[in-house]
């Protein structure tokens, strides 16, 4: 595929922190083939273990290698362009596809138009002019009673001569067959020619074994058929009786123990368990008894071999390791020829054979060979793949009609993650269902595979994760459970309540409602709010620990005193005295400790007394981002870096780029319980003792403190007027004396 996306006018939204390719039009769709795959959002996903249209994903995956890539897409886009008018009848995803849309002017859009005719003509819809996946399962449950459905493949049945039955059947058990279109299994012209030349191939290998050196004349061959059966055990037995010479003291182990030879639940001994013991009492260097203590399961063979090798190897009542390989010698010329036999041609088969060309039999191979049967079944199956609707072009209809349903909604979840993010129209491929827990639910849930390797990759998604195994009952008639794993993501509340052990119910998007038990949890922040409270939950909670331990260790050494006293009899009756002089210092530590702490609370009060009445609040504040703000500011951090890459890395896909999961996108994703608008309320708790003398006391204990700071206040003058009258100085008159003459 192309890399210059300047071909092409190329809309773009940022959506996520990531800049994702918009595709609203059949031109978008086209030119899909020119876009850097560095601008796509996924470079490739998991064939399997999504929530899309199954049919889809494996018509996409061609190599069938699990994958689903860039190119194999664009290669869909590519197809679909030559079948069809627009592309941008794949936008609205119609499950039916109009004949009106695919393109007659193309060798592959007219050879499809007239096998989806013929198709809707085959179900008696003549008239109609759409088809849709209801039409062609239809046309292949009518395909059933017909032979010639366009596939060419036979299966046996009753409608064709006999021979050509029989043969087929023959050919079936002997290769495996394929299926056919009415859902039998038959044979393809393939599979019949590989049958043949294994038969030829065989028989001409039964007669070299029939002109091959015979040692023991007729009884060569169940001769040699026992060696083979034998050859093993024996062979085991000689082996321990070496090892019994090399290591006298592991005799004991080489043989069998007693608790080895046990009955079963109904009072029975097992021959398969029988059979695997050794053949006899092993010692070093014993040859192998045949009268006595021979295990009774291979008895009889080893009798039987022994009785047809006596001719050319005589044998009295022991089996020497010389004697074993001096028969295997004798049989040797007629081995090498039954080993040479040639195995089967091999051919592409689904369903796989269940006899071999032995249990033909010589007579039936020469039989078949000497008859027209291949000529006529070759006929057979040209005639069938040659009808009006072929099995190719009904394949290619079936994935026309897939492509032009789901093609579109694939591309939202490969190209872009459209619907990801449009959170109320869809959802995305990769979206398992919901998961109701701790009063919240969560919509970011996938399938896990398995969770330990799933964890690792997953963790630097910075996201909190809930491993879930689900269980349901598959039917209430027989009880089969099934079982699934998945990982949700809690992007919103607190993690107060939750903990491995705890269940809550997990919704499939089928709305199969299953058991959910928590497994596993990956500890991340999950929002502001759970980080400005947690350093005071923390010290809340070290705090009844250490109130816990305290009491504890004071409740042991109470039982530990009472118990010590209990066993001890003897009790002193000459009590020490307290001795002041030896507590003096104690005394004065504690009363320098306490002076030291009152010096410290007079302090504080008097700065803060001396503070004016806006700075109170200030002071609360500073306080307040001391304690929480270092946990706040590593939890927005924290909460920056969560993306949806790392969880879906996890799960098998490669994503380009980071989607980021932000705070808006994480209170979407996971929902908090919520009380409908209309609802009515009562804070009237049945189950709660009211207790008014404590509202009372709380009640006076405001009114004394409003009280007291409204003295305080006043004390320090700030309901004084502050404005003060000018002082107005009097000066005295001076009064002029009148003067004298």
């Amino acid at each position: 595929m192309t890399t210059n996306t300047e071909d092409y006018p190329w809309k773009f939204q940022r959506i996520g922190g990531l800049d994702q390719v918009v595709l609203n039009s059949a031109q978008d769709i086209a030119n899909l083939d020119k876009l850097d795959p560095k601008l796509w959002v996924a470079l490739s996903c998991p064939a399997s273990g999504l929530v899309f249209n199954n049919k889809i994903l494996s018509l996409l995956d061609e190599d069938n290698d699990g994958r689903i890539r860039i190119p194999e897409v664009v290669e869909a886009v590519e197809w679909l362009k030559l079948r069809v008018n627009q592309l941008e009848s794949i936008i609205e995803g119609s499950s039916e596809l109009p004949l009106s849309a695919i393109n007659s002017e193309t060798p592959e859009g007219n050879r499809l138009l007239i096998t989806a005719k013929a198709i809707l003509a085959n179900i008696n819809k003549h008239d109609k002019q759409a088809i849709s996946t209801e039409d062609l399962s239809e046309s292949t449950i009518l395909n059933t009673n017909n032979l010639f459905n366009g596939d060419g493949i036979i299966p046996p049945t009753s409608k064709i001569d006999n021979n050509l039955e029989t043969f087929i059947k023959d050919a079936l058990n002997v290769m495996g067959g394929v299926k056919d279109a009415s859902g039998l299994d038959g044979i393809n012209d393939k599979i019949a020619q590989a049958f043949k030349q294994s038969i030829q191939e065989w028989i001409t290998w039964n007669d070299s074994v029939s002109s091959a050196t015979t040692p023991l004349g007729d009884d060569t061959a169940e001769a040699w058929q026992l060696v083979q059966e034998l050859k093993d055990k024996i062979n085991d037995y000689f082996l321990r009786t070496e090892l019994a010479s090399y290591a006298p003291q592991a005799q004991s182990a080489l043989n069998v123990d007693e608790k080895y030879i046990v009955p079963t639940d109904n009072g029975l001994l097992e021959d398969s368990d029988l059979a695997e013991l050794p053949l006899s009492k092993v010692s070093a260097n014993r040859p192998l008894d045949l009268k006595v203590g021979l295990n009774p399961i291979w008895r009889p063979k080893i009798l039987r071999l022994i009785e047809l090798v006596q001719p050319a190897v005589y044998l009295q009542d022991k089996l020497s390791q010389s004697d074993w390989l001096n028969i295997q010698q004798v049989l040797s010329p007629y081995a090498a020829v039954v080993s040479s036999k040639p195995i089967l041609v091999s051919v592409e088969v689904t369903t796989p054979p269940n006899t071999t060309i032995d249990k033909l039999g010589e007579n039936r191979v020469r039989q078949i060979l000497n008859s027209d049967i291949f000529e006529k079944f070759t006929s057979l199956a040209e005639k069938d793949s040659t009808t009006p609707a072929a099995a190719t072009d009904i394949a290619d209809v079936e994935r026309l009609v897939i492509y032009h349903k789901h093609l579109y909604r694939l591309l939202m979840n490969f190209v872009s993650f459209q619907d990801f993010f449009d959170l109320n129209k869809h959802i995305a491929a990769f979206q398992a269902g919901r998961l109701f827990i701790d009063g919240r639910c969560c919509t970011l849930c996938i399938s896990v595979v398995d969770v330990s390797k799933h964890t690792t990759l997953a963790n630097y998604s910075e996201l909190f994760l809930l491993y879930c195994e689900c269980t349901r009952k598959n039917s209430p008639i027989n009880g089969e459970q099934e079982k699934k794993n998945i990982v949700a993501a809690m992007t919103a509340g607190d993690a107060d309540f939750l903990l491995e052990g705890r269940n809550g119910v997990f919704i499939d998007n089928d709305g199969h409602d299953w058991d959910a038990r928590v497994v596993k949890i990956i500890t991340k922040p999950i929002s502001i709010s759970q980080a400005v409270w947690s350093p005071y939950k923390r010290f809340g909670r070290f705090i009844t620990e250490q109130i816990n331990k305290w009491a504890t260790s004071k409740d042991t050494a109470l039982l530990d005193s009472a118990k010590n006293a209990a066993t001890s009899p003897q009790t002193t009756t000459d009590t020490s005295k307290f001795d002041i002089g030896k507590s003096v210092g104690i005394f004065a530590a504690i009363g320098l400790a306490l002076g030291a702490i009152g010096t410290a609370v007079a302090s504080i009060a008097s700065s803060l007394f001396q503070l004016q009445w806006w700075q109170f609040p200030l002071v609360l504040l500073a306080i307040f981002l001391i304690i929480s703000g270092p946990s706040v500011v590593l939890a927005w951090l924290k909460l920056r870096q969560r993306t949806l890459g790392p969880l879906l890395e996890a799960s098998g896909w490669a994503i380009n780029g980071k989607i980021g999961i932000n705070f808006f996108l994480g209170a979407k994703l996971t929902t908090k319980a919520e009380l409908p608008k209309n609802a009515r309320r009562s804070l009237i708790d049945p189950m709660r003792k009211r207790c008014y003398k404590y509202w009372l006391a709380f009640l006076l204990a405001l009114i004394i403190g409003c009280a007291g700071a409204t003295g305080w206040l006043w004390y320090r003058g700030y309901f004084d007027s502050k404005t003060e009258q000018p002082i107005k100085k009097l000066v005295p008159k001076t009064t002029s004396a009148p003067l004298s003459n």
